[in-house]
């Protein structure tokens, strides 16, 4: 079992920053695939930043550029670095993560069998 819990969400002005941070439980988290997704209100929940078990990274389009994902497997916390943020990602933001390399399939959902509990982003223009 893992357990994600999610902080670093806020309030912040278009053109700021924020940090999200994951913490994971369980010895297994650097065999992880992890991922960050978000959900706005009347939307489908979808896939922001992932990084492999194998360290490589994939960013969504709307993200690139402006975001970055890590994680430090001593601390076993994931982070997701929000640069020039823009009133459109708005967003609950979630944490996922499953012990499977995630590859191409790292945007469906369903992949992921952990799920933290979110952190709310706002982005007022």
């Amino acid at each position: 079992q893992v357990q994600l819990v999610e902080s670093g969400g806020g309030s912040v002005q278009a053109g700021g920053s924020l940090r999200l941070s994951c913490q994971a439980s369980g010895n297994t988290y650097r065999r992880y695939c992890m991922a960050w997704f978000r959900q706005a209100p009347g939307k489908e929940r979808e896939g922001v930043a992932m990084i492999d078990n194998d360290e490589s990274t994939s960013y969504a389009d709307s993200v690139k550029g402006r975001f970055t994902i890590s994680k430090d497997n001593a601390k076993a916390t994931l982070y997701l670095q929000m640069n020039s943020l823009k009133p459109e990602d708005t967003a609950m933001f979630y944490c996922a993560a499953d012990r499977q390399f995630c590859g191409g399939s790292w945007l469906d959902e369903s992949f992921y069998r952990y799920w933290g509990q979110g952190t709310q982003v706002t982005v007022s223009s």
